[in-house]
């Protein structure tokens, strides 16, 4: 049998990393791929790596009940590709896809379908379908998308551990096979702007204490407890670099969740019609799942946290309504 190669595509994870290259959030909707340009380019860079052909390309995706609509079925017509399909679950989240890929690439590897895989995804739950094919004697190629620094976006450390090599495909590839959607913007009336009146001077404001007034009024309070501090490091060397206050890191995380919801904000009201953005707002307080997994997975990658705690998952749902009533 001919030497070959396969393609094993995660589509949630490469429309992800390529809405965000080019709108700067991973939501899906602020997207237009060009499927067949897409698939191309993958199929390239895998042969390209390899110096073998594609034997086949596998696509993961999700579906109403597993079924798919009119454009995965136009997909599933391009020669050499094969539709796998998982299902949305009743919380909008999508079911069974990572399942598919692990036992594809274990019953592949098993058979010997190819002699090189080539894995477009970045999720951890593959971690030991990919251990286990190798098992077998495959070797497995990780194929990432370079975020905007040229490194590859989104994939889970255990998972490049695992894998044989992880390379990144071409960046200038995806944008060009990935259009921005843009709706006209959603035109509100103007509400009449009243002059504010002016604040009526008080004794306290008169005086404002300085920040040497703060500190010799901390330095003779002996009941006050000193700030708790937390140990950072300098990303050129690995070794100590200062030390900084709690308060100080919870601002940059503060900082960094908010930019996160900026721009899926922003892409929200680029890529929405006017029907959309009031579904939205009837949603209140819960946020749909798409948007919800792009905060996430966004919020992931700002922070370089690969699972969030419930904290940070709290703050940064509220800062989307915060945010969003604020603009």
């Amino acid at each position: 049998m001919r030497s070959t190669c396969s393609l094993y595509i995660d589509v949630g994870y490469l429309l992800a990393s390529a809405a965000t290259r080019v709108t700067g959030t991973s939501l899906r909707s602020g997207i237009h791929p060009e499927y067949a340009k897409l698939i191309s380019s993958l199929v390239d860079a895998a042969e390209a790596r390899s110096g073998l052909p594609v034997l086949r390309v596998h696509w993961y995706d999700s579906a109403k009940n597993g079924v798919p609509d009119a454009q995965q079925e136009r997909i599933g017509e391009i020669p050499k590709v094969k539709l796998r399909l998982g299902r949305f679950g009743v919380d909008g989240k999508q079911k069974g896809v990572d399942l598919r890929i692990g036992l594809d690439l274990v019953a592949h590897a098993r058979n010997s379908a190819s002699d090189v895989f080539f894995l477009v995804s970045g999720d951890d739950d593959l971690t030991e379908a990919v251990e286990e094919a190798q098992v077998h004697g495959v070797q497995v190629v990780l194929l990432a998308v370079p975020n905007a620094d040229g490194r590859p976006h989104g994939v889970s450390r255990y998972l490049i551990r695992a894998a044989d090599e992880i390379d990144t495909v071409d960046g200038a590839a995806v944008d060009g096979a990935v259009i921005k959607v843009e709706h006209p913007p959603v035109r509100e009336p103007a509400a009449p702007v009243q002059a504010p009146e002016p604040p009526l001077p008080t004794a306290a404001a008169a005086v404002r204490p300085t920040p040497r007034d703060l500190a010799a009024a901390a330095a003779h309070c002996p009941t006050a407890p000193p700030p708790t501090s937390v140990l950072a490091y300098s990303s050129s060397t690995g070794s100590p670099a200062h030390l900084l206050p709690e308060y100080q890191e919870q601002e940059e995380q503060d900082r960094l969740l908010d930019e996160v919801v900026m721009r899926v904000l922003s892409s929200i009201r680029t890529s929405a019609s006017s029907e959309e953005q009031q579904q939205l707002q009837s949603a209140r307080p819960s946020i749909p799942s798409d948007i919800d997994r792009a905060l996430l997975i966004d919020a992931s990658d700002a922070l370089q946290v690969y699972d969030l705690d419930e904290g940070i998952r709290y703050r940064l749902r509220a800062r989307f309504w915060e945010k969003h009533d604020e603009s």
